[in-house]
This record gives C-alpha cells, structure tokens and sequence, in this order.
C-alpha cells in the first residue's frame, strides 16, 4: 500500500485541500525500491486512467529520475483545487492506493504558476 508523507512540513495537502484556487498543479514525488519500480507504474498508470475521467482534469505527465535513480514525479494540472480534492478524496481512488508496492512513498503537494518577469507567464 502507498505511503502518503508531506512534502512541506508546514502547510499539509489537507491545508491545502481547503483552498478553493485555481488553476493548480499538483507535484508528486514518488520513492520506491528500485525492484518495485514496474508495480509503481503500472498503479500509477491505473490511477492515471481514473484521475483522466474526474471533471476538472486537465493532464498529467510522468518524470523518471536519472542516473539508476528510483525517484519519480508526477505533474498534474487540474482546473482547480475543488476538482483535484473531490478526485483524491473519492472512495475508488482511495482503494486504488493499495495497488501500489509496499515500499513506494508518495509526497503530493499543490501549487499555482507564477508569473516572474523575463522567465515565466502566469
């Protein structure tokens, strides 16, 4: 079963979960034993197909770590924050959670684009 942390210490999902932003970008970091890596996928890939047929849902790209690395990140964007929390609180996805290998960590957060002058629009 996935292990849920927090990546920011201070401000939780749940914290965030309560926000009515958007749009937003969820970040999720993934840890699993290198043996484990193909059960990260292939949950991931069924949580995927659920999270693509949830309203508010706008894409998802996976990222694989270099080097013999077994770190993974997922970036998501959904319309908004009420359309992601009504998606990871749904019973299906909850269940789904157990798919993945014992040893695999996910560390969601959410964040919004910025707009920095000469480097990124918002």
């Amino acid at each position: 079963m996935l292990k849920i942390e927090e990546l920011d210490t201070v401000v939780t999902l749940a914290d965030q979960m309560k926000s009515e932003d958007g749009p937003i970008v969820l970040i999720n970091l993934f840890t699993v034993d290198p043996a484990d890596e193909a059960a990260l996928l292939k949950a991931w890939a069924h949580d995927a197909d659920f999270m693509k047929a949830r309203p508010g849902y706008i894409s998802t790209q996976l990222h694989a770590g270099i080097a013999g690395s077994s770190t993974f990140m997922n970036h998501a964007i959904w319309q908004d924050v009420a359309s992601f929390r009504a998606a990871f609180t749904d019973p299906e996805f909850l269940k789904r959670l157990a798919d993945y290998p014992d040893s695999a960590v996910a560390r969601p957060h959410l964040f919004r684009k910025l707009a920095v002058e000469n480097h990124c629009t918002a």
